[in-house]
C-alpha cells in the first residue's frame, strides 16, 4: 500500500501484510505478525499485535487493542491467534485477546459492532451481526451466536454460549447458557421472555415465533425438567428451523441454561 495511507507516527512492522487502500492514523502500532485485508480504518493509537488476521473493511477507534497475549495464567507459550472476519467496528477502549494455548485460536466473525471498552477474552468464538454494548466483557471461551446482542455492563461466565438471536440485559451476570431467541436479564441472569423484537427485525415468520413463544412456555413456565420440556417440545412443536435450532442448543449444554 501506499506510505501516504499510513502517518508518519504509526510504527507498522515491515512484515506485516497490509491491504489495499487501508488507513492507518497516528500513533498505531501494527505488529509482525498481523495482517490486515483492504480498506480497513485505524484511526489513531490503534495497537494490533499477535498473530492475528483481519479481514475486509474493519474499523478501530482509539486505544483499542487487538490480538495480544492472553491475560489467562495458564499462558505457556505457543503461537496463538487472532482472527476476524470483515467490516467488524471496534469502538474506543475495545479490546480482543488472543488464545492461551499453542495452536488455538479467538475467532471473531463479520458485522460485528462492538462498542466502547467491550472485552472478547481468550478461545472466545463469536459469530457476526452481533452488537456488544458499552462495557460488555465476554470471559474465556465464550461461545456468541450469530445477530446477539448484549446489552452494556453485562459480564458472561467462561464456557457459557448466547444463543442466536438472544438479548443479554445491560448489567446482567450470565453464568449459564443463553437460549437462542430468548431475553435473559438479572444477577445472576435468568431468561424472562422471547425476544420478540429481534425476531421480528430478522425476518422471522410469524409461524416460526409462534412455535417459539409456546417453547419458551414449555421450557420456562410449565415447571418441567429440561429434558422432559425438550420430550414434550419435540413431540407437540412443528420442526422448523428455529424451533430444531433450540432444541440442539439445549442438548448440548454443558453449563445448563438460564432458567
Amino acid at each position: 500500500m501506499s506510505t501516504g495511507n499510513i502517518h508518519s507516527s504509526a510504527v507498522v512492522h515491515p512484515t506485516a501484510q497490509i491491504g489495499s487502500n487501508c488507513h492507518i492514523g497516528p500513533f498505531c502500532v501494527v505488529g509482525e505478525h498481523v495482517t490486515l485485508g483492504p480498506d480497513c480504518r485505524l484511526h489513531s493509537h490503534v495497537v494490533i499485535d499477535g498473530h492475528t488476521t483481519l479481514g475486509a473493511g474493519n474499523e478501530l477507534f482509539p486505544f483499542a487493542a487487538i490480538g495480544l497475549k492472553t491475560q489467562d495464567l495458564k499462558w505457556k507459550g505457543g503461537v496463538t491467534r487472532t482472527v476476524i472476519g470483515d467490516h467488524n467496528v471496534f469502538r474506543e477502549n475495545s479490546t480482543v485477546h488472543s488464545a492461551t494455548s499453542d495452536g488455538d485460536a479467538t475467532v471473531i466473525g463479520s458485522h460485528n459492532h462492538f462498542l466502547a471498552y467491550t472485552h472478547i477474552a481468550h478461545d472466545c468464538r463469536v459469530g457476526s451481526h452481533i452488537v456488544m454494548s458499552n462495557v460488555g466483557t465476554l470471559a474465556g471461551h465464550v461461545i456468541v451466536e450469530d445477530h446477539a446482542i448484549i446489552g452494556g455492563l453485562a459480564a458472561v461466565h467462561q464456557f457459557c454460549r448466547i444463543g442466536r438471536m438472544a438479548i443479554i440485559g445491560g448489567c446482567a451476570k450470565v453464568v449459564q447458557d443463553v437460549p437462542p431467541f430468548m431475553l435473559a436479564d438479572g444477577n445472576p441472569a435468568e431468561t424472562k421472555a422471547l425476544n420478540k423484537v429481534g425476531l421480528e427485525r430478522n425476518g422471522i415468520s410469524e409461524a416460526a415465533q409462534a412455535a417459539l413463544k409456546k417453547a419458551h412456555k414449555i421450557l420456562f413456565r410449565d415447571g418441567l425438567t429440561v429434558s422432559n420440556a425438550l420430550a414434550k417440545i419435540e413431540a407437540e412443536l412443528p420442526p422448523l428451523p428455529e424451533v430444531q435450532h433450540l432444541i440442539a442448543f439445549v442438548k448440548a449444554s454443558e453449563r445448563g441454561i438460564s432458567k
